[in-house]
């Protein structure tokens, strides 16, 4: 009969007596040089760390949570197919890499329920905070949240004394692109606004502050008659049929701006698969200038909100709160600027 062997013990995890002890220092020093405490000294610093590498070690997230921080930063994205999200946490991750605090994605969905979910688990890990990427829940909701765990909201506008916002200014970034295209000679400009229609959004998302900003533009541009929002979705799919409706009409539009660079590569392609020419026959202009915008073949002229530093700020406000260094909350708004390319051009003599 074969015998088997028998089997390898577990490796033991190494501990903070261990690294303490190959440094030759207590264990309370370690936990000071790992929690960046004042009064150590750069020769101790140098020590422990030392030791910290070459015996691999690594603190235990619950252990450090259950004595009050996990250096653990939650972010909310609603969205994985968006572009432009990847922005924003390429700019979260660059801040936090001088840091030792690691942020952790949590994909929240697009409806209240879904996002609620996913911040109650975020705060039952004990996060030290949260980033919040347009939320969608009631701002009752999120001022709670703000009260139970230090809170930066990207995206939604509106000031807070519970929790810190970085903006985009929509309003103007709306109005860059209407003036952009009315400068060309358009006048019938539509726009298409991601909107739930089978439930109340909050009205300082900024997909509704965009459209107001676009509405407030075309009536600056003496484009009152003009007007016209088609409601859909910020996806590709969204784009698409947005544009196939517009497109049906009698009497078309010859600009389409959708209000997030993945709805206008539907629109893209809506208008290729109808034949049209880009921009001779229409023109077609985005928001967000993602990497996708910038790719020659597409070349979508798009509104540069920066989103690396909006999730760069994002991060830097979250730390400020989370180690009390600042108590009065902040709103935080950037200016956009146009990135005109290909996709846009005179209307067409003839529409």
């Amino acid at each position: 009969m074969a015998v088997e062997p028998e089997a390898e013990p577990a490796a033991r995890r190494t501990t903070i007596a261990d690294v303490a002890s190959r440094a030759n220092v207590s264990t309370a020093a370690v936990s000071k040089v790992l929690r960046n405490a004042y009064g150590v000294s750069p020769a101790m610093q140098e020590r422990v760390r030392a030791a910290i590498a070459e015996l691999g070690y690594r603190p235990h997230a619950a252990a450090r949570g259950m004595r009050g921080q996990t250096y653990t930063i939650g972010v909310l994205i609603p969205d994985l197919r968006n572009p432009f999200f990847p922005e924003l946490i390429e700019g979260i991750g660059e801040h936090l890499a001088a840091t030792d605090y690691q942020a952790l994605l949590g994909p929240g969905g697009s409806t209240p329920e879904s996002q609620a979910r996913i911040t109650e688990a975020m705060i039952d890990r004990r996060m030290d905070g949260l980033i919040m990427i347009a939320p969608v829940v009631p701002r009752a909701q999120l001022e709670a949240t703000a009260r139970t765990v230090p809170t930066v909201v990207i995206g939604r506008h509106g000031r807070s004394a519970e929790f810190d916002a970085v903006v985009d200014d929509d309003v103007t970034g709306a109005g860059l692109i209407v003036d952009h295209l009315a400068d060309l000679g358009h006048r019938r400009i539509a726009h298409i606004e991601h909107r739930d229609t089978t439930r109340g959004i909050p009205t300082t998302m900024p997909q509704t502050v965009r459209a107001d900003g676009y509405r407030q533009a075309m009536a600056r541009r003496g484009l009152t008659d003009e007007i016209d929002v088609v409601p859909s979705t910020y996806s590709e799919a969204g784009g698409y049929a947005a544009a196939r409706e517009l497109l049906a009409r009698p009497r078309r539009p010859t600009a389409i701006f959708a209000g997030a660079d993945v709805a206008a590569i539907g629109v893209l392609n809506a208008v290729h698969e109808a034949g049209l020419r880009i921009p001779e026959d229409i023109s077609v202009a985005g928001y967000d200038n993602t990497s996708i915008a910038a790719m020659g073949p597409i070349s979508l002229t798009s509104v540069d909100q920066d989103g690396r530093l909006m999730g760069s700020n994002a991060a830097r406000l979250l730390l400020e709160r989370v180690e009390g260094k600042r108590r009065r909350s902040v709103l935080m708004s950037l200016s956009p600027t146009l990135v005109p390319r290909r996709s846009t051009g005179a209307p067409p003599v003839n529409p």
